[in-house]
């Protein structure tokens, strides 16, 4: 019963995606369209949804209770891009991709596509694991991340922490993640006209998400996805280390049945979209970047169904 619950959720996953794929064919949606959407997920829905599903659903005491599920995120991830590191040099990663190499090895896209795919699965339930795990894997990535990106380009005298990528941290959703937590813990009660506000754009989130990823997908020209060693070593570390050494370390620290499973779905995601865009600032190899950001999502498609095949055995 729970497996077919979780095909039912990845199928409402895929055919709404396919709509944006469909809808990208048939010249509803081009470039502009996608950076629209995106815009309008990460600074209008996801903040609006943070704040009416936090302050709607946990109290004070609730909430206090979250904070040592950080762990598991932070220690997890690093340790992965320690494996990224060292396998970056073991099939010699050229000197130009090896910092978006680990980056997408290690680090996955757990609030654009992680919420959606985490709503879908289980449920409003799961959003404050969500969040979680997103802390850490925005933090790292704005951090260590585009530190190694910017290497890849030459800037070797790059800081791991600038004042732009701290201001990029605190981004909208988390912004609007830390607006919730700040009103729970002060006890603030908001009126039912703004909740209702934040609850009616929040729902856009999941559908708008899942049509930005059609319409990224129609948009790979698959004459640049060439299978190489680069390509299946990082799929791996995306998709079999990343999520299994979560899984490790979920037996290490007690937890609820509900956090494993998000954390492991989590770690499960695809590359983040930012670091292309990263890429280019930075002058990197921002193509590799859009190609392998490509491939990550559409492989996620598989990877999906497939650990949530593994969860349900729990």
């Amino acid at each position: 019963m729970v497996f077919l619950e979780a095909v039912q959720g990845v199928l409402s996953i895929i055919f709404m995606i396919s709509t944006g794929y469909f809808l990208s064919h048939k010249g509803w949606f081009d470039d502009k369209s996608s950076k629209l959407l995106s815009k309008l997920v990460v600074s209008l829905s996801l903040p609006a949804y943070m704040i009416s599903n936090l302050v709607s659903n946990y109290s004070k005491d609730e909430l206090l209770q979250l904070g040592s599920g950080l762990v598991i995120p932070f220690a997890s991830m690093i340790l992965c891009y320690l494996i990224a590191v060292a396998a970056s040099k073991l099939i010699k990663i050229p000197d130009g991709r090896k910092g978006t190499f680990c980056s997408m090895f290690a680090l996955s896209n757990t609030i654009f596509v992680g919420l959606p795919v985490n709503l879908a699965l289980f449920g409003d339930i799961s959003i404050p694991y969500v969040l979680l795990y997103y802390i850490a894997n925005t933090t790292l990535f704005w951090t260590v991340g585009v530190y190694g990106i910017s290497r890849d380009a030459g800037n070797s005298g790059g800081k791991v922490l600038t004042g732009s990528n701290i201001k990029r941290i605190f981004s909208p959703p988390l912004t609007g993640f830390l607006l919730a937590i700040v009103l729970i813990l002060l006890e603030i009660h908001l009126p039912k006209s703004i909740l209702d506000t934040c609850k009616y754009l929040g729902n856009l989130t999941t559908p708008l998400s899942m049509l930005f990823i059609g319409i990224i997908i129609h948009s790979v020209n698959l004459k640049e996805i060439k299978v190489d060693k680069d390509m299946v070593v990082l799929l791996a570390g995306r998709f079999i280390v990343a999520p299994l050494l979560v899984f490790a370390m979920t037996f290490m620290i007690p937890m609820p049945l509900l956090m494993k499973k998000v954390f492991v779905i989590q770690a499960a995601m695809p590359a983040m979209t930012q670091t292309s865009i990263i890429a280019e600032n930075y002058n990197a190899d921002y193509k590799y970047a859009a190609v392998m950001t490509a491939v990550t999502t559409m492989a996620s498609l598989i990877s999906i169904p497939l650990y949530m095949a593994l969860l349900s055995l729990l």
